[in-house]
């Protein structure tokens, strides 16, 4: 099973994948971070169906995740995700960061999508710890993908050396 996931280090909107995540915030309307990157990568269209999103049904609460399309991203789709803010731990925090990691799957299993890319969710601006917050990541995909056919291969996508480090030694650990 460990074989089904791997870790990257690099740009998350140039991943050949069949669907991104974007670590977004509620308002679904870009912002900085990997959000601001995937949104000046995708193009207008991206915040476009995220405008539409929130009109239909508001802002998106942490632990939630929607499904829009890439735009200029060479994706299928993009999973905006909404992580928890880290508060010290005492918010169930470690639960709402493992539903939004289970709600990307289901996004991707839904659509047919074999291939989803992963940032670090919420350990950017959202201050979740980094070794805590992989630890989620990888447990709670490994758990997913041990019971269910899609998605068939899970990448990590790591901006920096600290994470990257951080989800190989993980991986390892498998």
């Amino acid at each position: 099973m460990s074989e089904r996931m791997s870790v990257i280090q690099g740009d998350i909107t140039r991943v050949k994948a069949d669907v991104i995540v974007n670590a977004a915030n509620p308002s679904l309307l870009g912002g900085g971070g990997v959000d601001g990157a995937i949104h000046q990568a995708a193009g207008p269209a991206l915040l476009d169906a995220c405008k539409v999103i929130v009109r239909q049904q508001g802002e998106c609460a942490p632990g939630h995740a929607v499904i829009t399309e890439a735009g200029n991203i060479a994706v299928k789709a993009v999973i905006h995700a909404v992580g928890p803010v880290w508060h010290g731990g005492e918010k169930h925090e470690a639960e709402l960061l493992e539903q939004t990691y289970r709600n990307c799957l289901d996004l991707a299993a839904a659509n047919g999508y074999q291939t989803i890319a992963f940032p670090a969710i919420s350990t950017g601006v959202y201050g979740y710890p980094k070794q805590e917050a992989a630890k989620i990541a990888v447990d709670t995909v490994y758990r997913y993908i041990g019971l269910r056919p899609l998605p068939e291969q899970v990448v990590f996508v790591c901006y920096d050396d600290e994470n990257t480090q951080i989800y190989q030694q993980l991986l390892a650990q498998l």
